[in-house]
């Protein structure tokens, strides 16, 4: 674990996440007391999601969807 002050941190970025790259964890202090981590996001399992023609790839619907809706719920809607 490393740890360093605000400034640095700025200063030196770049150097600070090339050593996270390399799996150690940088805490960023503020006057001396941890404000922020900085670690390795852990790489994602799940494939992505395609977006499509303004759509999720992928996007459904139950059966039941498009089926007329209860009377007692439709009553609702309109206030009754």
């Amino acid at each position: 674990m490393i740890k360093v002050n605000v400034q640095d941190a700025k200063t030196n970025l770049s150097r600070y996440l090339d050593a996270v790259e390399k799996g150690e964890v940088v805490i960023v202090c503020r006057h001396n007391k941890p404000i922020a981590e900085l670690r390795a996001v852990a790489e994602e399992t799940k494939p992505q999601r395609v977006r499509r023609f303004g759509l999720w790839d992928g996007f459904g619907v139950n059966e039941g969807f498009f089926e007329p809706l209860p009377d007692d719920i439709l009553k609702a809607f309109n206030g009754e």
